[in-house]
């Protein structure tokens, strides 16, 4: 497991104080191993994650309030609406999967919030960009599966009182925001997608047995 958090600080052309937010993880999981009736190895981890059934896994659908393909392997993504003060949010991310028979990776593309005039404006004060790339390795009882997830936010800091203060004073709590979510995240992500890989397993079992 590797772990590593850092902060930049950034500001552009015209002045703006900008900060920049990281954090990252990296984690490995034990794969159970699958045989058929031969005592052959079947069902690899790889071909569950070109399906669609992996690559709703991948994503983790279950999370979202929607979700729709625009091409191949790029999705829109809808995160259930956020409730601050008077306001409601509605996260829209744009993911692109590119699945190999060696490894998987998931990109954002963009992020923004949906909603008021107010909400929509805050688009042009942050970007955002996070990058999962999964890899797999071992035979047998050493079979894994390994993700590891980049996270990188940068927010224009224009409101004050923050544009008074030092740029670390806003980077250091958010990096550690980011880095706690991003520890909880990802065992969460790993644990559903070992469930939902064995649930695909078992189908496709089920569906030979039935011929």
């Amino acid at each position: 497991m590797d772990l590593k958090v850092k902060a930049l600080t950034s500001m552009n052309s015209n002045d703006k104080k900008k900060a920049n937010l990281f954090a990252a993880k990296k984690e490995r999981i034990i794969l159970p191993t699958y045989n058929d009736d031969l005592g052959g190895n079947k069902y690899h981890i790889s071909e569950f994650l070109s399906q669609p059934s992996g690559i709703a896994a991948v994503l983790n659908t279950k999370a979202f309030q929607s979700f729709q393909s625009l091409d191949a392997n790029t999705y829109r993504c809808e995160l259930p609406k956020l409730q601050f003060l008077n306001f409601e949010a509605a996260p829209l991310l744009d993911l692109r999967v590119t699945s190999t028979d060696e490894d998987c990776l998931v990109e954002m593309l963009s992020c923004k919030f949906e909603g008021s005039e107010v909400v929509k404006e805050q688009n042009n004060h942050f970007s955002a960009f996070m990058r999962n790339h999964m890899t797999w390795g071992g035979a047998g009882a050493e079979s894994f599966l390994e993700v590891d997830v980049n996270l990188n936010l940068t927010l224009e800091i224009y409101t004050q009182p923050f544009t008074m203060m030092p740029t670390s004073a806003v980077e250091g709590p958010g990096n550690i925001m980011m880095q706690a979510l991003v520890d909880k995240l990802v065992p969460l992500l790993l644990q559903q997608t070992l469930q939902d890989y064995d649930e695909w397993v078992r189908k496709q079992s089920y569906t030979l047995k039935s011929f």
